[in-house]
This record gives C-alpha cells, sequence and structure tokens, in this order.
C-alpha cells in the first residue's frame, strides 16, 4: 500500500474511534431514548402517482387534473409542472404547456426535461428560434451531453428536415 494511502486510511480509522458515542447508539439504536427522532419519510402523493399512471397509458386528461391537484398541494415541485406540460402538449395544446415549463424553470432553473419539453412544444409551434435556445442552454448544463440534449437536438435536426413533431 502506498505510505499516502496507508496514513489517509489510519487517520480515518483514528477519527472514526475518536467520535463520541451516544447512549442512544450504545444501545443500539435510536428508540425512544433517542435525543433527535428522525421524521417519518413524507408518504407519496396519491395523485402524483395517479398522473404518472395516466401518463404511461397516454390518459392526457386524467394526467392533467391529477397534475393540477399535485401543482396545488405542491406548488415548488418542479416535476409536477414539469409532467403537467408535457400532459398539455401531449393533449394537444403546446401553447398552454409552454407556461407550466416555465413555472418548473421558475423553481428548478436547470430542469433538464423542462428544457427538452419546452423546446419540444415550441417546434410543435414553428418557433424553431427558442427551440435552439434551449438546447444551447441544455448544452451548457449538460457537460459531457446528456439524453435530454440528445433529445432536443434529434428532434430539432429532425424539424429541419421537414418532420415537425406531433406531440
Amino acid at each position: 500500500m502506498h505510505p499516502t494511502l496507508r496514513f489517509a486510511c489510519a487517520a480515518a480509522m483514528a477519527a472514526a474511534i475518536a467520535l463520541p458515542v451516544t447512549p442512544a447508539l450504545a444501545a443500539g439504536g435510536g428508540g425512544s431514548s433517542d435525543p433527535a427522532p428522525r421524521a417519518a419519510a413524507k408518504p407519496a402523493n396519491p395523485d402524483f402517482a395517479a398522473a404518472k399512471a395516466a401518463i404511461d397509458r397516454k390518459d392526457w386528461p386524467s394526467a392533467i387534473a391529477s397534475l393540477n391537484k399535485v401543482t396545488q398541494t405542491e406548488p415548488r415541485n418542479p416535476e409536477a409542472w414539469n409532467l403537467l406540460g408535457y400532459a398539455t402538449r401531449k393533449g394537444g395544446n403546446p401553447r398552454a404547456s409552454l407556461a407550466h415549463y416555465q413555472r418548473a424553470m421558475e423553481i428548478d432553473p436547470k430542469h433538464l426535461g423542462a428544457h427538452e419539453y419546452m423546446g419540444e412544444a415550441y417546434l410543435m409551434l414553428d418557433d424553431v428560434a427558442n427551440a435552439e435556445v434551449l438546447l444551447k442552454r441544455l448544452d451548457s448544463f449538460c457537460t459531457f451531453g446528456c439524453q435530454e440534449h440528445r433529445m432536443l437536438k434529434a428532434a430539432i435536426d429532425a424539424y429541419k428536415k421537414g418532420q415537425k413533431p406531433t406531440g
């Protein structure tokens, strides 16, 4: 073993041994004597689960209805806004989807999916310039490339060859 690595391992082991052990940990866990009990995991939102199931079935009206409920109860959930945009666009209303994608990006400015999907909505609206702006943003976020960048680039290339996206 290299001397530097041996020293680093020894230092880590010494630090671990020197850590204080709380009575709750020494007793074997976080029972009622645990001074800082952990909060229970937040249960999954049933409306979000219903929306994802509706999207899987391509039932856009049901997905939109469920996602509207999610965005009312969780207005800072960027993925709910992104999926609401997706379902709205796939349901045939790309113009209305833009506001939902924009909201997702206001909450999470680097939301990759919202950038890709908004670019596809722009292509449906024959606005290749704005789709290319979103592609450039994705390029800056995805240092080593990402699926969202590849998908939007392919959609733009197809659009330029006369294949307008349908949904």
